[in-house]
């Protein structure tokens, strides 16, 4: 199928560029390998922020006689990492929301450029398929040890 754009990723980057070639009236395409949201949202900076949180909460309630308020807290951390991956679950479904909503064509698989307006997608079932674009965007980010946020 041709677009007009296609973005190469779908981390903060590629997402936005994707929603906003389409709220331009462009027919827009993006490809993931993984997961909407990209690194950052799934395995970076938002799932280590709730982790954060949750520090901080266990933190306040060590000094909550402080303020006059008599608490206890034992940390389970089962629940603290599961907390982390429910927020950037449902960030991650956030962001297929926005694409439905702008109607962006998702296509999962690892891409990468074959020819002039071609990127080559490999599914995870090792099928590959030929994406046609007049304007490629490579919004490729990074990896989990460059996430600076």
């Amino acid at each position: 199928m041709a677009y007009d754009v296609v973005v190469l990723g779908s981390g903060p980057g590629g997402y936005v560029a994707a929603i906003r070639a389409s709220q331009l009236g462009l027919k827009t395409a993006i490809i993931e390998k993984e997961s909407l949201g990209g690194i950052c949202l799934n395995w970076g900076c938002i799932p280590t922020k709730a982790l954060l949180k949750s520090a901080q909460v266990y933190n306040d309630i060590k000094h909550a006689q402080d303020f006059g308020i008599e608490a206890s807290g034992k940390p389970n951390f089962e629940a603290i990492v599961k907390r982390s991956r429910g927020v950037a679950d449902k960030m991650s479904k956030g962001v297929q929301f926005l694409m439905r909503k702008n109607k962006i064509d998702v296509v999962m698989g690892f891409g990468s450029l074959k020819a002039k307006g071609q990127v080559e997608v490999k599914g995870a079932d090792g099928k590959t398929q030929i994406v046609e674009g007049k304007h490629i965007i490579i919004a490729t980010g990074g990896a989990v040890e460059s996430c600076q946020h």
